[in-house]
């Protein structure tokens, strides 16, 4: 039996190894012995399941919790003390399928999570109970089946916090919680898991490695508590269970798989692997990663495991894979050797459980199949990580260091974080990493300066930058609290520098164990009680104490020990100091020939330090040393990776007087050293390499190509007229200056955007480039027109690619997806010829009469500008127009291009649906190519004529829909108690007089601005990154649009700036609240509280597609408005509710800046004030709608959520607006306008189709009720569309078209 107090033996060679090995505990015996031959099965989801019981808020709160200040519906973790019933039912279930292992139902069972509900203090009982409960129904099953084992895991979920990622885009430092507050939770929560009786603890769905090492270090110390007087728990298994979120292989905070495992083995995990996010097939490769890794180190001793999610959700999220499904994709697994333990994640069941187990019955683990392989022995090796793992291997042979962010190393990386200047600080380490660093050391020790938060403050930093980010981290300091500092921010496996037995051995031990806990390697200096070491012997003793120490007392993996036998500076003209560098390379050897799979590690800038000034001589003496001391064995050094010179190309003469003082081969070598340094000049280099001026000694057509690619436009009116005499001298037209050079510099445009290395707002700024260069060409071209002309001669004009006519449709305001478009067409040598917005069909066909128009493009935002479109494809048939049809725009989809247009326009092959500006080239350019423009056109015919049929035959089956009376009698609002309801018990609302119609005129911006949300002005130019990159702040650390996000949000900030500034917007608003009843799915308005007669009707719709779950509500916005008319004995108490209007406009001004900018041929700035417009409209919606339930409405006066809690909806209340899915029919807004008389108050219109002018404005409807909440109306039947005309006094004709993307019918076949 293996215990604390044995040794294990790991043979290498002749020698041996001695290091502590962990105590295996009863359970771990048990489950190793089971896996040897057996895949062990494990639970399924837990939440999936809850939500199949329907439960209500009374659920959640039982007798404990009745009186308890908030909503409590949800927490499911709570479930252990309020329904213990329910959930070891659910165990209970999963035990019966087969599962040999159930996971505690604590997936947010920490005080963080349960923050979100006021229960921080419920923690520990939560854990406790749910523990409890699970062994309660291991117990039982085991009683009626004791041939199969089971087990209960305490499942440590990964919180709703990332200690990795800002909150704060101003501020990458920002955290929204701490290491030491998460390690505070995970231990009470390990607590209770293990006093209710877990026999394992499984760490899972890892998102944040870091969040996760906070919670490794939380067990590890309740096994092998800091505090002597604390009593130890005793050891159990730990399973670390990672989620890799998407296709790009890592996690949220983007460590890749392998970098992930190399970030959790120091806790030695009985099994690792991964769940959630993803279905079995897209997580298959990233756990064949995992299992390469695990299998090329037999000394980890770990199993792997996987519980994939029920393949991925479809558009209303729900998982429909099939349990026999699931159980296959499991058993390739299993044939492939990739698995040891699985089950299930999200929408799992007992039956897929059930599945997996039955078909992995027979399946041998990979474990096994692994012992029946000869496997060659592995020597363990020095493994780090950052955002991907560094292996050391032979084939390694030197790792450098990055020494520049170093306060002792480098004057101006102390000078920076002195002055606070972070981002300069950040670039130094970037620098570094680019000049080849592979481990990038961090030193803030300087008197002058805080240096566990400047180690801290910067460390976070450099997390958001994923090129720095990308290697390990050199946490180094004399302080071990700085050490500490930098250790809990660093979410891969970083090394420490340095300890040493300095101050004593329990002072080693005792830092050498907290490092253990925190999974780091270290740095161990030739140093001890009596001093630093000089000599080799006394190298050698110093460090092999150290090694059996760190081995044999504190179990310290050998592999992750690094010696840094002290590189002491030569050359001083002291004697004693001529063979320090001898005795390291010396020490070197004998170090890494006498301690097994240890490092030896150095600063190799201190060799040096006596010809300081002399940077050009020290660089050739650290790169003679490295060349030497690495045939010795020295693996890495600290050192400027940027100054090494190569060791053969080092001049002779220099060579060797700088080898004579390395090896001190004679008693006059430092002295000639030193009278060479004299005589040679000093030089000095700096930090940075300057870069070449791209305009010296470059052809102007060079010249004017850079600008064009770059965006510059500096130099373009000189550059362009230098082009311009050059033609002239050769006899050629100005116009040439236009189709040559600046047409090449476009085409390289075109050729990098296409292939994705320049990016949407790159090529605009290209544009306008190209536009500046234009219109000086201008006035020499008409010039030279009017002489040709006076002289007879033929006039040429511009050749383009083809002609391209752009429109936003009638009714419609919005174009700036249809400007985005035209400047990357005209980009690519199309000409371009925008009508602009509120264009009838009529203007477009005259365009295309008189210009010769190859493609046409229509555009359009709201919804009824689709319909607008269907009657523009049937009036270009009518007057006989054939050429191809693009269609664009926000609510327009392939599927209603191919159903709802193609159909009208008789040239429907060549009508395409264009989902952004990226697409717009690849799609004229094949419309118009000659040689392939056949079978584009054929592809986009076959597949809108699948799309179409599909469609219709799902048209021709209403059996998901339920009547329209039936849907009625299961409506939302028998579920609301408007008795309860959380508005203010005199009815009236406190800061506004009802039925009065307030007006904002001139609101300040600088108000607006904290509420913007910046992440749609991400997707209007494109610059969209990939999960977990995806959203603002983390997009500017995406490793493909990431730099340019940046860009671009910098440009906004800028602009808007000025907006704020010279005024050039102006916001204005309007609102009321009225007194409301409703009847039936309709809202009647009144003046006063007398409620007699109602000035106005808004008009719904309810839900009649079936629900999945028996209970569940068909609501309808009148759903959360008090009936007019209830039963008696319900009337009694009742609260009254009322209805709030509003319309916000931020564009007034928007227009004239736009064409402000147009006429300076700057199209980048004009789509960024369209842009800046729209995201101001929202953020004023979102300012006012807050002002509105704390001030003027008043019933949530307490509210303080910050901008993330409102972008999720936190608050009480909604705001839908007419066009959405809650009331998809924009007439609501007549009544809207009408009640409020919108234009005459704020001069903010609609147009015919219904779309608010100016543009960026936002409209809708405020319910005050805690029950309210955002719904999707979905399909509708013919007899609910009938009934909602004849409510509205419409014919159906009218209510049809308006309601057109909702109908569950084809109008035209059941007419």
């Amino acid at each position: 039996e293996i215990c604390d107090c044995c040794w294990l033996k790991q043979k290498r060679g002749r020698r041996e190894v001695r290091t502590v090995m962990d105590f295996e505990d009863k359970t771990t015996k048990e489950l190793r012995a089971y896996i040897q031959d057996h895949i062990i099965i494990l639970d399924g989801a837990m939440g999936s399941q809850i939500q199949t019981y329907n439960l209500q808020e009374e659920d959640f709160r039982g007798e404990f919790f009745k009186d308890h200040h908030k909503p409590l519906k949800g927490n499911n973790d709570l479930l252990n003390i309020t329904r213990p019933d329910l959930i070891e039912e659910i165990y209970t279930a999963y035990l019966e399928a087969g599962a040999n292992i159930i996971e505690t139902n604590t997936f947010n069972g920490t005080s963080i999570s349960q923050a979100d509900y006021s229960l921080e203090k419920e923690a520990y009982r939560i854990n406790f109970e749910s523990a409890k409960v699970a062994k309660r129904a291991v117990d039982k099953v085991k009683a009626k089946n004791p041939d199969i084992p089971r087990w209960v895991a305490g499942a440590l979920g990964p919180t709703n916090k990332t200690a990795t990622i800002s909150p704060d885009s101003n501020d990458p430092s920002a955290r929204n919680i701490t290491f030491d507050e998460l390690v505070e939770a995970y231990k009470e929560q390990a607590r209770g898991l293990l006093d209710g009786g877990s026999d394992l603890l499984f760490i899972e769905t890892i998102f944040d490695t870091l969040n996760a090492k906070a919670a490794i270090y939380a067990v590890l110390d309740l096994f092998e508590p800091a505090d002597p007087s604390t009593k130890p728990y005793g050891r159990v298994p730990i399973v670390i269970s990672g989620t890799i979120i998407n296709n790009s292989g890592r996690t949220m905070t983007g460590q890749t798989t392998e970098a992930f495992v190399a970030s959790m083995m120091h806790v030695k995990p009985f099994c690792i692997g991964l769940n959630c996010a993803l279905g079995s097939i897209q997580m298959r490769p990233f756990l064949q990663q995992l299992v390469q890794v695990i299998n090329s180190d037999p000394n980890k001793r770990t199993y792997v495991h996987v519980y994939p999610n029920a393949g991925i959700p479809n558009e209303l999220g729900e998982y429909t894979e099939e349990p026999t499904l699931t159980a296959d994709y499991l058993v390739q697994f299993a044939e492939e050797g990739l698995i040891d333990m699985a089950g299930g994640c999200c929408g799992t069941g007992p039956k897929h459980i059930s599945c997996a187990a039955h078909s992995l019955k027979n399946k041998p683990p990979r474990n096994k199949l692994l012992r029946s392989k000869e496997t060659p022995s592995v020597t363990p090796t020095l493994e780090l990580s950052g955002l991907t793992r560094l292996v050391f291997t032979k084939e390694t042979n030197f790792v450098n260091v990055g020494e520049r962010c170093n306060m002792a190393g480098s004057i101006r990386f102390k000078k920076c974080i002195k002055e606070e200047k972070w981002e300069q600080a950040v670039e130094i380490a970037r620098e570094q990493i680019q000049n080849g660093a592979q481990v990038i050391d961090v030193n803030m020790d300087e008197a002058l300066v805080d240096g566990k938060q400047a180690m801290s403050k910067l460390l976070k930093i450099i997390a958001g930058e994923p090129d720095i980010s990308s290697v390990p981290v050199m946490v180094d300091s004399s302080d071990f609290e700085v050490i500490l500092a930098g250790l809990k921010v660093v979410q891969g496996k970083c090394i420490v520098n340095s300890i040493s037995l300095k101050e004593s051995e329990a002072d080693f031990i005792k830092k050498a164990k907290i490092i253990k806990k925190y999974g780091a390697a270290v740095v161990v200096m030739a140093f001890d009680e009596e001093g630093q070491a000089a000599s080799v012997e006394r190298k050698v003793e110093i460090c092999t104490r150290s090694y059996k120490i760190l081995t044999e007392v504190v179990g310290f993996p050998p592999q992750d020990i690094i010696f840094d036998p002290n590189i002491l500076t030569i050359a001083t003209g002291m004697e004693e100091h001529n063979d320090y560098a001898k005795n390291f390379i010396e020490a070197t050897k004998i170090i890494k020939a006498t301690l097994p799979y240890c490092r030896v590690s150095g600063g190799v800038s201190n060799l040096s330090f006596s010809f300081r000034g002399n940077d050009k001589l020290r660089e050739i003496m650290h790169s003679v040393f490295l060349y030497h001391a690495i045939n010795a064995g020295l693996d890495m050094g600290i050192v400027n990776a940027g100054q090494i010179t190569i060791y053969s190309t080092i001049e002779p003469q220099i060579l060797n007087l700088v080898e004579d003082v390395i090896f001190n081969r004679y008693p006059e070598a430092t002295e000639k050293l030193l009278k060479y340094a004299q005589d040679t000049k000093k030089t000095k280099t700096t930090d940075t390499v300057a870069v070449a001026d791209w305009r010296i000694d470059t052809k102007v057509e060079d010249r004017l190509s850079h600008a064009l690619v770059h965006g510059i436009d500096k130099y373009i009116d000189e550059d362009t007229e230098e082009c311009r005499k050059q033609f002239v001298q050769n006899n050629q037209k100005t116009l040439k200056v236009i189709e040559g050079p600046l047409m090449n510099g476009m085409n390289i445009v075109g050729d990098l955007f296409g292939s994705g290395k320049m990016f949407l707002p790159q090529v605009i700024k290209s544009a306008r480039v190209m536009k500046k260069a234009v219109a000086y060409l201008l006035p020499f071209m008409e010039k030279e027109k009017a002489a040709a002309k006076a002289s007879g001669e033929e006039t040429s004009e511009q050749s383009y690619a083809g002609t391209v006519l752009l429109a936003t449709v009638k009714g419609d305001v919005h174009d700036i997806g249809k400007n985005i478009v035209g400047v990357v067409l005209g980009c690519n040598n199309y000409r371009v010829i925008d009508l602009g917005v509120m264009t009838p069909p009529e203007k477009i066909i005259q365009a295309i009469k008189e210009n010769q128009i190859d493609v046409v493009g229509l555009s359009g935002l709201i919804t009824p500008s689709l319909n607008e479109m269907v009657f523009v494809a049937k009036e270009l048939q009518k007057a006989g127009i054939s050429i191809p049809l693009l269609i664009g725009g926000a609510t327009t989809s392939k599927l209603h291009t191919a159903v709802k247009i193609s159909p009208f326009y008789k040239n429907g092959a060549k009508t395409v649906h264009v989902l952004d500006a990226s697409k717009s080239v690849v799609v004229v350019s094949s419309l118009l190519d000659p040689s392939n423009s056949q079978d584009f056109m054929d592809d986009i015919k076959e597949e809108y004529d699948d799309l179409r049929t599909e469609y219709l035959d799902k048209m021709k089956s209403t059996k998901n829909l339920r009547p329209l009376e039936e849907a009625r009698s299961k409506s939302g609002v028998l579920s609301i108690d408007f008795k309860a309801a959380d508005l203010p018990r005199n009815g009236a609302p406190k800061g506004v007089k009802l039925g009065e119609v307030v007006v904002l005129e001139d609101y300040d911006l600088n108000d607006i601005v904290p509420k913007i949300d910046w992440n749609p002005l991400f997707a209007v130019w494109n610059v969209r990154g990939k999960y977990p990159t995806r959203n603002y702040p983390r997009v500017f650390e995406d490793p493909t649009v990431g730099v340019q996000a940046k860009k671009v949000f910098e440009d906004a900030q800028q602009l808007l700036a000025q907006i704020i500034k010279d005024k050039l917007l102006k916001a204005k608003a309007v609102f009321g609240i009225w007194p409301a009843n409703s009847d039936k799915e309709d809202i009647l308005v009144y003046s006063d509280e007398s409620r007699t007669t109602p000035i106005a009707t808004f008009y719904g719709l309810r839900q009649q597609e079936e629900k999945p779950n028996e209970g569940e509500r068909f609501y309808s916005l009148g759903d959360f408005i008090t009936p007019k008319t209830v039963p008696a004995e319900q009337s009694r108490g009742l609260e009254e509710s009322y209805l709030g209007l509003f319309v916000v406009s931020s564009g007034f001004g928007a227009e004239e800046l736009i064409m402000k900018f147009k006429n300076q041929h700057d199209d980048y700035s004009a789509i960024m004030v369209q842009a800046l417009a729209d995201r101001l409209a929202e953020a004023f919606a979102e300012k006012l709608h807050e002002d509105i339930r704390r001030k003027y409405w008043g019933y949530s006066q307490e509210e303080n959520l910050n901008v993330e809690d409102l972008l999720k909806v936190k608050y009480q209340g909604i705001r839908p607006a007419p066009g959405y899915p809650s009331q998809p029919d924009h007439l609501e807004k007549v009544t809207m306008w009408n009640l409020m008389k919108v234009k005459e108050r704020i001069g903010c219109d609609l147009t015919d189709s219904l779309a608010m002018s100016p543009a960026a404005s936002v409209s809708g409807l405020y319910f005050g009720g805690k029950d309210s909440k955002y719904f999707a109306v979905g399909k509708v039947t013919k007899e609910q569309v009938k009934d909602y005309a004849g409510r509205r006094g419409l014919e159906m004709s009218v209510v049809e078209e308006n309601l057109g993307q909702i109908l569950a019918y084809d109008p035209a076949e059941s007419s």
